[in-house]
This record gives structure tokens, sequence and C-alpha cells, in this order.
């Protein structure tokens, strides 16, 4: 993955995350926390101050769309180029330094104890840009069958690993484990689906990486 994608894709979310942060505090301090803290939808009537929120989620959304509209075309590009097909894409290693963003998603224990807010929470996903760490390393990789073998059971694996979290997850916050607090069992949901996310991410490409590694050839040998 080239830099100018990275930055195409990193740059719009921070701007999104700022312009959030913004109207929230706006919302906190001169909106009563309207859209901010929960509140009972089935009632809502808008307000002109409303804007500043309403406005920011709406770019949320489209930033949602507009990731969804690059992966789409870069996974169509690959299909299409014959040398895609044939080796791995070229990544630097630094970008797995993309994880720190997921440290940001601390921050979430803040924005809840202050107004209720839980989207920070969402930054826990960024974790697993670690894994470019592991992607960078198999950079141009000729993928023949022993390689497209690796991919599957690692990717396999990992999916396997994070669905079994979210399951866990949902089972033990399902049955009211923390004493029936709606917004407290919401939070923790949030925090463990995208960190079971994350360790799906990161686990594909180092597991990818381990049983790429493990099958190599000893050369001392013979």
């Amino acid at each position: 993955m080239k830099k100018q994608t990275i930055l195409r894709i990193v740059l719009p979310g921070l701007v999104c995350a700022g312009v959030m942060a913004a109207s929230s505090w706006y919302a906190i301090c001169y909106n009563d926390g309207r859209l901010v803290k929960p509140m009972d939808f089935s009632t809502y009537v808008f307000s002109p101050k409303d804007l500043p929120m309403l406005l920011s989620l709406g770019l949320v959304l489209l930033y949602a769309a507009y990731l969804v509209v690059l992966w789409v075309r870069a996974f169509t590009g690959q299909r299409r180029s014959p040398a895609a097909s044939q080796f791995t894409r070229t990544v630097s290693p630094k970008l797995g330094f993309l994880g720190l963003l997921g440290f940001l998603g601390f921050s979430g224990f803040w924005t809840y104890q202050r107004s209720g807010s839980v989207f920070p929470f969402v930054f826990f996903i960024f974790f697993g840009f670690f894994g470019f760490f592991y992607e960078g390393k198999m950079s141009h990789t000729l993928m023949d069958e022993r390689y497209k073998e690796n991919w599957m059971r690692a990717h396999f694996n990992a999916n396997q690993t994070a669905l079994k979290i979210i399951f866990v997850a949902t089972i033990l916050l399902g049955q009211g484990a923390l004493g029936g607090s709606l917004a407290r069992t919401f939070m923790f949901y949030i925090i463990a689906v995208t960190l079971a996310l994350a360790l799906g991410i990161f686990l594909g490409e180092y597991l990818l990486y381990r049983y790429d590694h493990d099958e190599q050839p000893d050369e001392s040998e013979g």
C-alpha cells in the first residue's frame, strides 16, 4: 500500500475525529449534551443547535462510505492486474506504526464519564494496523500454491479467534454480566468487538508470516 493511499485513509479519519470532538464539545457546553448524552429519540425535536453534531455525524457516515469505495476500487483493481495476481503488494513495514492510533481508544473512558459518548472506543480497531509490520516483510512475495494455502489457513484461524471473542462477549454481556446497566454493557460490547476485530486483522498477517517462514527449507541441511 502506497503512502499516498495511507494518507488518503488516515487524514480524512483524523479530520472526522477532530470535527466529532469539536461538535461534541459544543453540544456539551452549549446544547445540554443533546445527541451526545443518552436520550430518548422517540421524543426528539430538531433544534438549530443540533446542526454541528448532525453535520459531524453525517461526515462520519460519508467517511465510512468513502472507505468502502476505496476498498472496492482496490479490490477490483487488484483482480484486473495480472501482476497483482502473482505477487503480494509492496508495503512498508513502517506503516505498522499506524497501530499506535489505537491508543486513542482509551480516550473513550474519559468521554464516557464526561458525556456518555462511546465513539472514541472505535479507535481500538487501529491496533490491527500493527499487522503492517508483518505484511511489509511479505512484500512482493510470489503467491504460489504454498503461499495461498498459508494465507487461507492464517486468515481462517485469525477470523475464528475474533469470532470466538465476539461470541463470548455477546453471551456474557447479553446475560447481564455487568449488573444490568444497559449503557455500561453497550460500552464494553463496543470495546470487545473493536478489539476482537483488531486482533483478527493483526493475527491474519502475523500468522501468515509465521507459517511462511516456519515452512522455509533449512539451507544448512544437506
